[in-house]
């Protein structure tokens, strides 16, 4: 077994055990401090994050029962060793009550106490490893993922934090593309449930016979080809989040289901008579407006209700340009890595042009046209060739020209609405920073107020408008 060796804080009031315990651990390769009191021992520890604290329970100024609690509460990583001649079973039973690694009782055995120390070592290692790891994970799938400054993105973001730690049925609405998914991930990364599983199901992906054996999964025999039992989603969710994306899709059928898993977080198996109790947070996304379908009659009213407890909407990527050269760099350092290739940028040409641009397929659009230019790129920089054709060719047609020129219009009337448009997306695109917008339209600040005045752009009115 390999032994690790870490940096120890020893804490007594005996000089001579002191020292001689420090000499031992130093000869095992550790870094050893030596404290001869409670009040001088905090001080270190609270100057240095030790691997490890052996500590006397009898000092001169309070006792380990005291350095165990405060190393608790300041120093949770640094496991606690308690050290005592009078052991009993009350006393060690408290220390391990109150947070302490182990007990032992003097005289100590010089294996005793390495072995406790190397058990002690291995798990302040695994503690940093978790925190690496859970580092790792928010990184990829938490906030740090979602990339955007537009003051929309802004708000997702406050939701997104304000809801994560609750048990509420969040909707998330938005179009196809727009990062429903990575916002579904970052809500469960953000909360009490981040160790346990987080389920995803593309309801539109599957006949509603798959649907609903995929959700909750079937005994055999229950149709033909169920040969053997299957567990579904929603209890290898349990605990943890489930996420059902494109949930206006779901049949009449399978709504009654969703509906009595929210209200009595129960259900059976495709086929089966047996009653699972389930305890998942839910999350749902779709691209299409749910309260039309209610009044429709094709999605429930109260599985609406329930599933919309608190909604969120994923702005499209027409609406927040002022994000889109944060999200190629965000993606061209990604694919930079994967491929190996030196690209740099993208020149102000091709950044132009991709501001310009609708974005139908939005950030899944674009995270494809970086892949791609990324891919083919012949040199450093992208320039406008290295884009699809379908993008460089995506300015003004005769026929979205004819439309804009207004029966009885001129060029000067045509101009009015698309300007205002201009200067309204670029407001939002530095959170309705006047001077930072004037700056993005090349106009001085005076200019901009007048342009707003004149057409009656104010951001209260404009916010309660979305």
């Amino acid at each position: 077994m390999t032994r690790s060796h870490g940096s120890l804080l020893v804490v007594d009031d005996d000089r001579h055990i002191l020292e001689g315990m420090a000499d031992y651990l130093r000869s095992l390769g550790h870094r050893t401090e030596t404290a001869g009191n409670c009040a001088d021992a905090i001080e270190r520890m609270r100057e240095f994050p030790f691997g490890a604290c052996v500590c006397d329970v009898n000092l001169p100024d309070a006792d380990g029962f005291h350095l165990l609690e405060w190393a608790v509460e300041n120093c949770p990583d640094t496991p606690v060793i308690l050290l005592t001649g009078y052991g009993t079973i009350e006393s060690a039973v408290e220390a391990i009550r109150i947070g302490a690694f182990d007990y032992l009782t003097k005289p100590v055995i010089d294996e005793e106490l390495s072995l406790t120390i190397e058990k002690a070592l291995g798990r302040r290692e695994i503690v940093e490893e978790n925190k690496q790891l859970r580092a790792q994970l928010d990184q990829r799938f938490g906030m740090g993922n979602i990339v955007g400054k537009d003051y929309k993105m802004s708000r997702l973001f406050d939701l997104v934090e304000s809801v994560a730690d609750t048990r509420s049925s969040v909707l998330i609405l938005g179009e196809s593309g727009t990062g429903k998914t990575l916002t579904a991930r970052a809500i469960h990364q953000l909360s009490d449930r981040r160790d346990k599983p987080f389920v995803e199901v593309a309801c539109g992906a599957l006949p509603d016979s798959l649907l609903e054996s995929e959700l909750f999964g079937h005994v055999a025999g229950a149709f033909t080809s169920a040969q053997h039992d299957k567990e579904g989603k929603f209890l290898q969710a349990d605990g943890g989040t489930i996420f059902l994306d494109e949930i206006g899709t779901a049949s009449p059928s399978l709504q009654v289901k969703l509906l009595r898993v929210l209200q009595d977080r129960q259900f059976e198996p495709v086929g089966g008579n047996t009653t699972h109790d389930v305890d998942v947070r839910l999350i749902c996304a779709t691209n299409e407006n749910l309260a039309e379908l209610v009044e429709q009659g094709t999605f429930r009213q109260d599985l609406y209700y329930r599933i919309n407890v608190v909604n969120l909407t994923q702005p499209p990527l027409r609406e927040r340009i002022g994000d889109i050269p944060l999200l190629v760099e965000h993606f061209l350092d990604k694919f930079r890595e994967e491929t190996g290739k030196p690209v740099e940028r993208f020149d102000d040409g091709a950044m132009h042009l991709m501001q310009q641009y609708g974005w139908p397929g939005n950030v899944r659009e674009l995270v494809n046209v970086i892949e791609r230019a990324v891919v083919l790129s012949k040199g450093n920089v992208v320039t406008v060739t290295d884009l699809p054709e379908d993008l460089r060719h995506s300015s003004a047609t005769p026929a979205s020209i004819q439309a804009r020129l207004q029966t009885g219009g001129n060029l000067k009337a045509a101009l009015v609405d698309p300007e205002r448009q201009i200067i309204i997306e670029a407001l939002e695109a530095n959170g309705w920073n006047r001077q930072n917008t004037a700056k993005m339209l090349g106009i001085n600040r005076t200019t901009l107020y007048k342009k707003m005045k004149k057409f009656e752009i104010e951001f209260e009115t404009h916010v309660a408008n979305v």
